[in-house]
């Protein structure tokens, strides 16, 4: 792929850009014309670049598998950021240890769109980035900052569960349910009726997109103006299963607080709709709201096709990615 000569906006997956839309420079970069290609090179073929992205991971303190990397942005341009300062951006550089890692940025990247484009799902603005030699990162824009540089109080749902490598063993994250972190939103946001569909909407997506890493560090609550907590937007939204061997859901327990799933479930091994139902009535959702919540998901949206088609990822990896998503599809709408 020659980064000089794009045919799709790298940020919106919009066509007929050779970099990113005035819309993704909006979202992303604060109107700013940033560029899609960065001031260094890839980590992973360049020792020095290496060396210097290695001291910047030292003071992020944001954890994860994939290597993490603060920057800053300036005006129109992006640099890393130096001890002390606060990043207005993180990159996500490609993991190490994975199936088709390579891919990993694109995976990302267009999930997350997916997610927002076609499902309406808040979610960090987000974009794919390229190093000076053609490697791509996917790069996304902290939503804890404020326009003054001030932070928002975050805080993930790991530590609204009490729960630590300490306290609760190293798989500490992934040792729950669903149904549970749906009872510590209604505890823990005074508008719970409408974050708890927010909440809903997010784990169907991340079944039907094989997103088998929703953990308990991938939720959070924010400060909202008013000074309430809400979610926050969503964020680390990618098709696992294309690089990992994990489980239908991340949690142990899967959708459940108790052992309950239904016949299709137990037969096929994948939850269906009466299993999302039962589901939506269990943390709370209105009755009169559960099938407007759920057909978007059960029906075929051309969107994904369109986005798939138009990603980053390379020919082979687009229809995986597509046939898993029509795989998940058929599984949701059986009865």
């Amino acid at each position: 792929m020659d980064i000089h000569d794009l045919q799709v906006c790298p940020g919106t997956l919009a066509a007929g850009f050779s970099t990113y839309s005035s819309a993704s420079l909006k979202s992303t970069f604060n109107r700013k014309k940033v560029s899609h290609i960065l001031p260094y090179k890839s980590p992973e073929t360049d020792d020095e670049t290496a060396d210097i992205f290695l001291k910047n991971r030292e003071h992020l303190s944001i954890s994860g598998v994939q290597k993490k990397i603060s920057l800053i942005q300036e005006k129109n341009s992006l640099r890393l950021t130096e001890a002390n300062e606060r990043g207005t951006h993180i990159l996500k550089t490609i993991p190490t240890d994975l199936k088709k890692a390579n891919q990993v940025p694109a995976n990302e990247h267009l999930t997350m769109q997916i997610a927002r484009q076609v499902y309406s799902i808040a979610t960090a603005q987000n974009a794919l980035i390229f190093f000076s030699d053609g490697t791509p990162a996917y790069i996304t824009k902290r939503f804890d900052i404020k326009k003054d540089g001030s932070k928002w109080s975050v805080e993930d749902f790991a530590s609204l569960a009490g729960k630590t490598q300490d306290n609760a063993g190293p798989n500490f994250k992934y040792n729950y349910s669903y149904e549970e972190l749906g009872l510590l939103i209604k505890q823990n946001i005074p508008a719970w009726r409408v974050e708890i569909e927010k909440f809903f909407k997010l784990v169907v997506f991340n079944y039907l997109f094989s997103n088998g890493d929703a953990h308990l560090k991938n939720f959070s609550i924010i400060e909202s103006l008013s000074g309430d907590n809400i979610l926050s937007p969503a964020y680390d939204l990618v098709n696992s299963h294309m690089h990992v061997d994990d489980r239908v859901f991340a949690f142990e327990k899967g959708l459940f607080a108790n052992d309950f799933k239904s016949l299709h479930y137990k037969l096929k091994k994948h939850p269906g709709r009466d299993d999302f139902i039962e589901f939506s009535k269990r943390i709370g959702i209105l009755p009169s709201r559960i099938d407007k919540l759920l057909h978007p998901f059960m029906e075929r949206q051309n969107g994904v096709a369109e986005l798939i088609d138009r990603s980053f990822f390379d020919h082979a990896n687009r229809k995986t990615y597509l046939t898993s998503y029509n795989s998940r599809r058929n599984y949701l709408i059986a009865k």
